[in-house]
């Protein structure tokens, strides 16, 4: 799907806009000369093969053949592949308002969808300067594996870590999602239906006339150390939809944690060092770093990180990892917020 003509209908979304604002803003990253850059592409899509057979040894996890791509891309490459992404989440939230209130037309469609656009763009442009690799389960037909490659290297020179330890780490983490989905045929589709409830139960009324209000409301109390986006526009069915997405996407975070931390040592001679420099860095830099992070609800997923890995390395340390993959094996078996808090209640419900 592209993201000019997938998703979300074009006229509500300046889907160009916010493609090339969220490439302007994401800048090109570090300058490496030419042959520079190719090895180090070459070497991440090698260190992603490698990772396969290491996470599949330590996890059991048995994932389909590569049937989802390794892409290496830059900064704008990432911007567009997330455009693509946001045009398939945002579908749904796009027909309610259409069905609502009718589709735009004229001036009105077209400075809404350029709003719209650079407000995605803004989104998009901030966080490709962050992200280092992302495996997108809703590319159709199987996902496919997106490593940054101009934030890896810029990273590793920030940190002042072994390039070559670093990539490994790295491709080690974003493999484990790709098993994760792969291996677990459902979990796309169970993870797209809860974005998909959660767009059904937005209300467009309140989005169009409070929208503006709201997001200065969540940006100031984000500027004091409140809440989030999310955390000011959710009522209490979404709140509901918001903590069961949040116990997937822990467990998901603090599982690639775990296993890479696990197989870490016995292939990445430097992990410790990279670890301890890493966890640093997930902090934030900088007054408007933080707030944004706030804003957008990316402290929650430092969070996600933290808690979901306590909650894998408890119940594999009490029932081992082969009963701990029961996670795996239906939408049931999932942990609940509460349950990534509390595995002794996730090890009485399922195991």
């Amino acid at each position: 799907m592209s993201a000019h003509d997938g998703g979300a209908p074009r006229g509500m979304v300046d889907w160009d806009l916010a493609v090339s604002l969220g490439s302007r803003i994401a800048g090109d990253g570090p300058t490496v000369d030419r042959d520079t850059a190719a090895a180090v592409v070459a070497e991440l899509r090698a260190d992603a093969d490698r990772s396969t057979g290491l996470v599949r040894d330590y996890t059991g996890m048995v994932a389909a053949e590569r049937t989802a791509p390794v892409l290496v891309v830059e900064r704008a490459g990432w911007v567009a592949a997330n455009a693509d992404g946001f045009a398939t989440v945002l579908a749904p939230v796009v027909d309610k308002l259409s069905s609502r209130k009718g589709t735009p037309t004229g001036l009105t469609l077209a400075i809404g969808s350029r709003v719209t656009g650079a407000e995605v763009g803004a989104l998009l442009g901030f966080l490709a300067g962050k992200v280092l690799g992302q495996f997108d389960p809703f590319h159709a037909p199987t996902g496919r594996l997106l490593l940054v490659a101009p934030n890896i290297v810029h990273v590793e020179r920030e940190l002042g870590v072994d390039p070559h330890d670093f990539r490994l780490w790295v491709c080690l983490h974003e493999e484990t999602h790709r098993v994760q989905f792969t291996a677990t045929p459902w979990l796309a589709d169970h993870l797209l239906g809860e974005m998909h409830s959660l767009a059904e139960s937005l209300e467009p009324s309140g989005l169009l006339d409070e929208g503006l209000s709201r997001i200065t409301g969540a940006i100031k109390s984000a500027r004091d150390g409140g809440g989030s986006l999310i955390d000011m526009i959710s009522t209490p069915e979404q709140k509901e939809i918001v903590d069961r997405v949040t116990g997937v996407m822990s467990l998901l975070e603090g599982h690639a944690d775990v296993v890479m931390d696990g197989v870490g040592p016995g292939v990445i001679p430097s992990v410790a060092h990279i670890r301890k420099k890493f966890n640093r860095r997930r902090q934030g830099v900088g007054v408007l770093d933080r707030v944004l992070r706030r804003v957008l609800g990316l402290d929650a997923k430092m969070a996600q990180y933290r808690d979901g890995a306590k909650f894998v390395r408890a119940v594999v340390d009490k029932a081992g990892m082969t009963d701990f993959n029961a996670v795996w094996e239906r939408p049931d078996n999932l942990p609940s917020k509460a349950e990534i808090a509390d595995p002794q209640a996730w090890i009485t419900r399922v195991l």
